[in-house]
């Protein structure tokens, strides 16, 4: 067999608009797009049921989330980061994404069979009933997140399993043996393998919290603990099965010469070249304009997301106080959020990139959070000022109205940030030399956006203790949700301005702003980026 070319024949226009894959190709895509919606799947499962877990548990709330970010989130976010650079230290690619991957799946078995079943012995239900007093009201959430120190632990792991599993070990291996003519056809394709398991998951987190408890499952002694074993089981399958596609894609792909270029060497039983460290990625970051520039957008991207959820499940919860309810109505909008998402990937974000261009596509997301912002937030303001006969003849009450902003909100933004957010954000990266790709990704996706999610949390930690509840935090909120919205808009202006700069460029050098106007070339050549 031999090698495949990097001259690409004309695709018709339907092939080239819905499948711009070769057939040599699909031995490389087809194992990754199954990877990914693997990945995705169990995420979407988690993600559901991480806040159902916190937000509906005993004296708790959706005011639970920032403290959860703030004191649980961060760190463990900078710890499994650390993690993964020791690993990388020491072990090949392959053998980092099966130890990280085996972390993952033990403590969620741990959790289904062990801390669950036993979650009314191992908390500190008693501490907390006497702790809560001594604090101010707007600590509550501080409280809950010690009271359910499990709970807590599983929205950790299931959030850290979309940062560290998702953005470092998957698309960090993509980034390494996709080339940039590639990745202009892949990275949408992969975008519906990512965003079509949103509807797998939430039909499959619908059927099992519509389930009727059965006296016959040794396990659990409701209809809802009875959905979360399975739930969980379903998460280790899918774990196990990602690993064996992993090791069938290394053993007949990278092995494959005809996939390998000369100049690069695509051998993943390496370990990564040279020693890698936080502060040594943090140096490297901080040195370039252009890499603080995509860490800003990652940044800004979580603030505002933050911001703007823990208001919406807050509405949720009261509208949806029972567990079951709770859990079902977001399955709900996982399905549709799935069937828009897939929907943008197919039609949306690689045609977007082809045709408009990186820039227009990165200010996609943050205009889609901003007119979405104004309408749910400007629902909840004029729950005080539009009259009852008006909502009577709409045939929904406030609450019901604001919820469904907050859910328009959240179906579109997330629809954008798992199509076009995602995508360019992973293109910026490709054609970096593999080192600052390496360094730069690992702290970007390992630790600013956890930064990011920390500092939204942040400020609503501190709005919950001045004015005690999300409610009366509310006019405050908005003010700093739009500031950043403008603040992300800015700088993707910026580093469009450099990416297009560096792409357009002959594949002979670019040099992008380094700090103190020096510059460094970086050389680009046609080869596994």
């Amino acid at each position: 067999m031999g090698k495949p070319q990097d001259i690409t024949p004309e695709f018709g226009k339907l092939r080239s608009f819905l499948w711009p894959i070769h057939r040599y190709e699909l031995k490389k895509l087809l194992p990754m797009l199954l990877i990914f919606f693997l990945i995705t799947l169990n995420y979407n499962i988690l993600r559901t049921m991480k806040d159902t877990l916190v937000i509906t548990a005993d004296a708790s709330g959706a005011e639970v989330i920032p403290f959860i970010k703030v004191w649980f989130m961060f760190p463990g976010s900078v710890l499994m980061a650390f993690l993964f650079t020791r690993l990388s230290n020491r072990f090949s690619r392959e053998q980092v994404f099966y130890a990280i991957i085996s972390l993952f799946i033990g403590f969620f078995a741990l959790f289904t069979l062990f801390l669950y079943p036993n979650r009314d012995f191992i908390h500190p239900n008693e501490l907390c009933d006497r702790l809560q007093p001594l604090l101010p009201e707007g600590c509550k959430g501080l409280v809950s997140a010690f009271r359910n120190w499990s709970f807590s632990l599983f929205y950790v792991m299931s959030e850290v399993w979309g940062n560290i599993v998702l953005s470092l070990l998957m698309w960090g291996f993509v980034n390494q043996v996709t080339k940039l003519k590639e990745a202009t056809r892949f990275y949408a394709i992969f975008g519906v393998g990512i965003n079509s398991s949103g509807i797998i998951a939430g039909w499959l987190s619908v059927k099992m919290s519509q389930s009727i408890f059965n006296p016959n499952i040794p396990f659990g002694s409701t209809a809802w603990e009875q959905s979360v074993f399975f739930l969980m089981a379903t998460v280790v399958g899918v774990g196990l099965l990602i690993m064996v596609i992993f090791r069938i894609l290394h053993r007949s792909l990278i092995s494959d010469p005809a996939y390998r270029d000369s100049n690069e060497s695509f051998n993943s039983t390496q370990s990564v070249r040279g020693r890698i460290s936080m502060r040594d990625s943090f140096r490297y970051l901080f040195k370039s304009r252009y890499l603080c520039y995509l860490a800003m957008i990652v940044i800004t991207y979580n603030i505002v997301i933050n911001l703007v959820e823990v208001v919406w499940k807050h509405e949720v919860n009261e509208l949806y106080p029972d567990k079951q309810a709770y859990n079902l109505y977001m399955s709900y909008i996982t399905m549709i959020m799935g069937v828009l998402a897939t929907f943008m990937s197919m039609f949306v974000a690689g045609n977007s990139v082809r045709k408009f261009g990186w820039s227009f596509t990165a200010m996609l997301t943050p205009a889609i959070l901003f007119v979405t912002s104004i309408l749910f937030f400007g629902s909840i303001f004029a729950k005080d000022f539009i009259p009852d006969a008006i909502y009577a003849l709409s045939g929904m009450t406030p609450l019901t109205l604001v919820v469904f902003f907050g859910s328009l909100q959240n179906v579109l933004s997330r629809s954008a940030k798992y199509t076009v957010f995602d995508e360019t954000r992973e293109m910026a990266l490709i054609p970096l030399p593999a080192d600052s790709k390496l360094k730069g990704k690992a702290v970007i996706d390992g630790v600013c956006s956890r930064m990011g999610k920390s500092g939204g949390s942040f400020v609503h930690q501190s709005l919950l203790i001045t004015f005690a509840s999300i409610t009366g935090s509310m006019p405050y909120l908005s003010v700093v949700l739009f500031s950043v919205i403008g603040v992300w808009i800015f700088v993707t202006f910026m580093l469009g301005r450099q990416f297009n700069a560096l792409t357009s460029k002959s594949p002979e050098a670019f040099t992008p702003d380094l700090d103190e106007g020096k510059s460094v070339e970086i050389e680009l050549q046609e080869q596994p980026a």
